[in-house]
């Protein structure tokens, strides 16, 4: 189905919906990507806010081919049954493949039927596929490497006995095609994540900056330098700060180039 003419509509693009770390704000939506590549669009995350920035960016409610959710923090998540809400009410008929971690998808499913979504009543079915790391997911000619991140190792080790029936995995995802290969940190706890990400040079980066510090996150960066970094959740100290995160990235990443996106952007890859 094909997009309006007040979407834009590129061959290979990103539309950041939501660039927020986890924090409360009043002026970024929560973490949420739509990755287009071809004839293949994948969302990844649902953040608070991203029904709204879905509809204002004018695209179709078929167009989703599929949804990967990195981790359960209701910043990455929040926004999910909104989104499936918005989906019957637009009268979607594909199926809708949902990837999440096994025990996240039993959260979901419990969710859904909370809020009076029930299978039943959608009109299309949400097929939920186990998200696994490290594991290699296919769209036609896109293909989906998924990573495990440390992001709520600690949480596990304190909660994960009394809570066994929560989702504590994390993952961080290289997608990559012919010609293109973005790679998207989503949550890590430690610079050693990247690694996965960039053994092979990727062509952008989308990399968080709120769980680890900068100057140890632009020297891994640096270390296996991809063709240039767009950073998202970014802390809310680091926005505020007198010397300016610019700035500071500057001197800690040159020569990469970086971006700073703000919600609603499109980045061509």
């Amino acid at each position: 189905m094909t997009p309006p003419p007040s979407a834009p509509v590129l061959s290979r693009s990103v539309t950041c919906f939501g660039v927020g770390e986890g924090w409360p704000s009043g002026d970024r939506r929560h973490a949420s990507f739509l990755y287009r590549c071809g004839s293949t669009t994948l969302l990844l995350d649902c953040g608070d806010g991203m029904s709204n920035a879905f509809k204002a960016a004018g695209i179709a409610y078929e167009e989703v081919d599929a949804v990967l959710i990195s981790h359960m923090h209701s910043d990455h998540v929040g926004g999910f049954s909104m989104f499936v809400q918005s989906l019957w009410l637009q009268q979607r008929r594909r199926p809708l493949p949902v990837y999440a971690a096994p025990r996240a998808i039993a959260a979901l499913k419990n969710w859904l039927a909370a809020v009076v979504l029930p299978p039943e009543l959608l009109g299309f079915e949400i097929a939920w596929r186990p998200l696994l790391a490290p594991d290699r997911i296919r769209f036609g000619d896109i293909g989906v490497t998924v990573s495990p991140t440390s992001h709520l190792e600690s949480l596990r080790r304190s909660f994960e006995s009394r809570y066994p029936a929560t989702a504590f995995e994390a993952f961080s995802f290289v997608i990559e095609g012919p010609g293109f290969r973005v790679a998207h940190t989503a949550d890590i706890g430690d610079v050693q994540d990247l690694r996965p990400l960039l053994e092979k040079r990727p062509d952008l980066l989308i990399c968080e900056l709120s769980h680890v510090e900068p100057d140890a996150l632009c020297a891994a960066i640096k270390a296996s330098p991809p063709a240039r970094v767009a950073f998202v959740h970014v802390a809310r100290e680091h926005l505020e700060s007198s010397q300016g995160v610019e700035v500071r990235l500057h001197a800690l990443l040159d020569p990469v180039p970086f971006s700073l996106p703000k919600d609603g952007e499109v980045m061509a890859f």
